[in-house]
């Protein structure tokens, strides 16, 4: 197996956790795989990109441009800055709903995502958009979106594991009071991910 996946948001959001499921995933599938995260002043809301390469072609850790199978983007801006990594064919994942920058607090230039989300469905071909709000309301808070997405992720047939490796490893991974409630973000999004698949 060769498989790269770049997952792309900002402080908070969970992306370096949702990375790391997907590692272990391919770990316990017995998969060789590099992962690493590049992190620009997360906590204040930085950008936050992580790689995971699958397989013995991946000589090291960061996904080369034009290489990435997937792109699972927690924020649109996010998602454009990094369709440079996407290779020809590829697929995205993006959520539509946009978190706004301390900057634009200070010098306000009207961002609310909308015009990422147009362009990305001018651009790419192979296109989930979800509305993370919308996804989670189930779960009371879109915090979850983090699991939940994986979920639409391997639903729409984007991951190259089962479901059963997938919530074996959420339930290995995180902390005990939050494995049923990650379970079931997770399922939810493999329904929708099955409906989302011709997008």
């Amino acid at each position: 197996m060769s498989y790269n996946i770049l997952l792309c948001g900002v402080g908070g959001q969970g992306t370096v956790l949702a990375s790391k499921l997907l590692a272990a995933a391919a770990e316990k599938k017995g998969e060789i795989v590099h992962s690493a995260e590049t992190i620009g002043m997360a906590q204040r809301g930085g950008p936050v990109t992580s790689h995971v390469r699958i397989g013995k072609d991946a000589y090291s850790p960061l996904i080369p441009k034009k290489c990435a199978d997937l792109i699972i983007a927690f924020e649109p801006s996010e998602a454009v800055r990094n369709l440079d990594y996407l290779k020809e064919g590829g697929a995205v994942i993006t959520n539509e709903v946009c978190l706004k920058p301390v900057t634009e607090s200070l010098n306000p230039t009207g961002y609310d995502g909308k015009e990422m989300t147009e362009y990305l469905r001018k651009t790419i071909g192979n296109l989930v958009v979800l509305n993370a709000d919308e996804l989670c309301a189930e779960l009371g808070s879109s915090k979850f979106f983090n699991v939940a997405v994986l979920g639409v992720a391997k639903g729409a047939d984007f991951l190259p594991f089962s479901e059963e490796d997938l919530l074996s490893t959420i339930e290995t991974s995180v902390k005990a009071n939050f494995v049923e409630v990650n379970k079931k973000a997770f399922l939810h999004g493999v329904e929708v991910g099955k409906n989302n698949k011709s997008i």
